[in-house]
This record gives C-alpha cells, structure tokens and sequence, in this order.
C-alpha cells in the first residue's frame, strides 16, 4: 500500500453540523453556478469535477524577487496564518467543493514555512481526502524534504522555474536564457524520481522568453518520462513585477499553433473546457521515442467513457499502477473493451514504429495553458465561472480577482479558534502596522467590472 492508497477517515461534519459534499453533490452544485451558454458536453466543471483547483496560501513569504509577480506590496510584510487557520480552510475546501479537489499548497512559496507545519498541512489534507500539490520555486525542496512530503500525502509537485526568477547559477551569474535553465529543470526532475509524486514544470510566458517556447516545448517533450505536465502562464500585471502589458502574439491561440508545429503533430486543446474556455486550455499526449500523440485523436470518446470510470481514483505519480488500475477496472466491465478498443487500437497503429523502438515505452504529457487576466481589466463573466479559486479567510474566490486586491485580503483581521479558544488575528506585521492603517484609507478596490472604487470598501467583498 502506498502512501496515497492508506485509508482514509470516514468524512463526517467536523462538529459544526456541516455536512461534506460527495463528489456528485459538490458538482451539481458548481453546475447550477456556470454560466448556461458554458454547460456544454465539453464542460468538465460540473460533470467531471467541483472545481479545477483551489489554493491554499500557507505564506506571504518568498525567497526570490521576480520580474512578474502575483504578490504585492504588503506580502512581506505579513505574518504567516497559523496552523489552525491553515486547516479550517482545508476543511472550508472539502466543504465547499468534496473529497479529492486538487489543492495547490502555495505561497509566496510554501518551503519558507517550518517543515514540520509544512508536512502537517500535507498530511491532513490527505487525511481529509483532498489531493495535496506544493507548487515552489524549487530551492528548499530537497529530496529529503520531497521524500518526507510524499510519505505524508503529496500527489503532485509543481515547480516554477523561469527567467521572470533572476535566477543564479553557482558562480552568482546570472542565467541567461531559459535553456540554460534546463541545468536546474533536470535537477529538481531527479529529485522527484521515484517518490511517487508527480512533477508538473510552471513556466512564464512573457516578453523576454517567448521568443523560447519551442525549445522548452521539446524539453518536456524529451523529458516526459519525468514531467507529467508543462504549466504555461501568461505574462499578466498582477501584482509587484516590472514587466507591463502583454505582447499580442502571446495569446492561447498561438501558443496552440506553435506547440503544434514544433512537435509536428496536432495535439487537440478543445475536447476539454474547465470554466471559462478564456482561460484555460488543455491538450494531452502520449509520448513514445521522442514524439508526441494527441491522447483525445477522436474527440467523442471522452463521453462515451468517462462515466465507464467514474470514482476511479489513478495514480498519476506512479504511471504503471495506474495502468494496472484500468486494466482490472477493464476486465470487470467487458462493455468498456467494445467503446474502447477501436479507439486503443488505432492509437497502438498509429504509435507501432516508436513503440518498437523505444520497447514499448509511453508517457503521458500534458500541456497546459493558463491565462490570468491583468488586474485593471477583469472580465466579469471569467470570474463568476473561474476554476482556479484561492481559499481566503472568508472564503474561496477568483484567484485573478485575488490578486487584484491582493493586499486588501492578506491584511484583513479575522478570528482563529486555537485551544477552545477564539482571539483575532491581524496578519500584518506589528512594525508596519502604522504605516497600514494609514494607507489602507486611501487605497482603490479593483471590483470584477474593471471598475475602481474612491477607497477600499470596510468590507471587502468575497
């Protein structure tokens, strides 16, 4: 048994009354919330999931000063939420969205926090059947850091590296393109091998490495057997960095072609919506011998099976038990062999030769496209139907919305039950403390309409 198949309690209302969505429940939920025109048979929110993912922000704290960045002015400047706090979100997350919603366990980055808090956040939202992601920079997350983390629960690591970093090599200079930055994206792949754990690559599409996107494209492509998913993000005004505005050409649609023509195969990013089909595009692809397939080459297939395996929980950080998985879920349900097996079929003909030559070697690759908005123009509609939410003390909302008003949130004073006892936390740090008061007054809250309001609102909307 590994550490993801340990059992699990039996989720019950945690004293309060409330009772825990089940993943059908917690769908119906979301579903009744999109917009109409967005219930498509496409649609994956509703159908196939509550929500896309939801982030959990354990810090304010990070180690590094990026060229883009989420983070704002006072993120420094705040306290870490305490541990109990930490886990009422987890809890407000099942609540809100039932058993195995992706959390991404983020930051700032996570890794600054005390490592036994680290794996106790792990740890429980594994025990409390949500699928556990820490999203890093990478420098603190060792192996022996990583190797403790998937023995509490982590399903997936998701590493950021790119230019935006000013990252330095060991002789302190400066990295100069995103392929020298392949030295450390192979070093943090090796770190992962093995733990049972995942590895998605975060990258940052922007004005000083667009330019690169075919070389890092070929890179994960090479490196499958180690990297699950490339995460692209698109360069968007945020929060504290220095790059403004976004260049035209960097924009889902060319990204789509440009993957596309450098893997020399069309890989379908439209069978799947989650959300907003604005902000987010997915493809998937089996690689074998260095070339990459499309996985969904007929599109409908999707529908016809995938309620042939619902509840089937797979392994993403262990490829080939989750393959024994589908088999024995395959075998019990002859059915499935008469929808599937053409479709197999001609994925294993169209494969043959590479098969061969790599002794029938497969890896799963996904390339995913995430496309925040700047925060002086919200789209109201991509808000109301986002599927990447931040937990904040309120509440879960709209991450860009979040990082809009990033400040106004991370500041705000809230209770916090620790020892049957209730007190309130001011997450601001007490040297600044003056200095916020004062200047709190005079900020402008950015509302979803784009629109600005003279001052921040007493109570800031969730």
């Amino acid at each position: 048994m590994n550490q993801h198949e340990k059992a699990l309690p039996v989720l019950q209302p945690n004293g309060n009354g409330r009772h825990v969505p089940t993943p059908k429940e917690a769908q119906a939920r979301t579903w009744e919330k999109l917009h109409p025109k967005l219930r498509t048979p496409s649609q994956s929110l509703g159908q196939r999931k509550a929500m896309g993912c939801v982030s959990l922000e354990i810090t304010q704290r990070c180690n590094l000063d990026c060229t883009l960045c989420y983070l704002s002015e006072m993120s420094e400047s705040t306290l870490d939420i305490p541990l109990e706090e930490v886990k009422r979100r987890l809890d407000e997350i099942l609540y809100n969205y039932g058993p195995n919603t992706p959390v991404q366990i983020s930051g700032g980055d996570p890794t600054l926090r005390k490592e036994e808090e680290l794996i106790e956040i792990v740890r429980y939202a594994s025990a409390r059947g949500l699928q556990p992601a820490l999203l890093t920079n990478g420098i603190k997350a060792t192996r022996e850091l990583l190797q403790k983390l998937a023995a509490a629960g982590l399903r997936d690591v998701a590493f950021h590296v790119d230019m935006t970093q000013n990252l330095k090599d060991e002789k302190k200079r400066l990295y100069a393109s995103e392929e020298e930055l392949n030295v450390i994206r192979k070093k943090y792949i090796a770190r992962a091998r093995g733990l049972g754990i995942a590895v998605i690559f975060n990258t940052t599409l922007c004005s000083t490495n667009f330019h690169e996107l075919p070389m890092l494209i070929r890179f994960f492509r090479d490196h499958a057997a180690g990297v699950g998913m490339c995460s692209f993000q698109l360069q968007a005004d945020t929060g504290r960095g220095v790059l403004q505005g976004r260049p035209d050409s960097i924009e889902p649609r060319n990204l789509i072609r440009i993957i596309n023509e450098t893997l020399g195969r069309k890989i379908n990013f439209d069978v799947v919506d989650i959300g907003h089909p604005s902000c987010n595009r997915i493809g998937y692809s089996f690689v074998c011998n260095r070339h990459a397939y499309d996985l969904w080459w007929d599109p409908a297939i999707i529908n016809k099976l995938y309620h042939e395996f619902e509840g089937i929980g797979l392994d993403r950080g262990n490829p080939g038990k989750a393959v024994v998985t589908v088999l024995k879920h395959v075998l019990k349900r002859p059915r499935i062999l008469l929808k599937g097996l053409p479709f197999i079929l001609v994925h294993l003909w169209r494969m043959k030769w590479d098969l061969l030559a790599s002794g029938f070697k497969v890896h799963k690759l996904s390339f995913f496209i995430h496309n925040f908005m700047h925060a002086d123009c919200l789209d109201p509609e991509r808000i109301d139907n986002c599927s990447f939410m931040v937990m904040t003390s309120e509440g879960p909302m709209s991450m860009c919305l979040h990082n809009a008003n990033r400040d106004l949130y991370i500041t705000k004073e809230f209770k916090v039950q620790a020892n049957g006892e209730e007190k309130i936390f001011n997450p601001v740090r007490e040297p600044k403390r003056d200095y916020w008061a004062k200047k709190l007054p005079t900020l402008q809250y950015v509302n979803p309409l784009g629109r600005e309001e003279e001052q921040a609102p007493a109570e800031i909307p969730v």
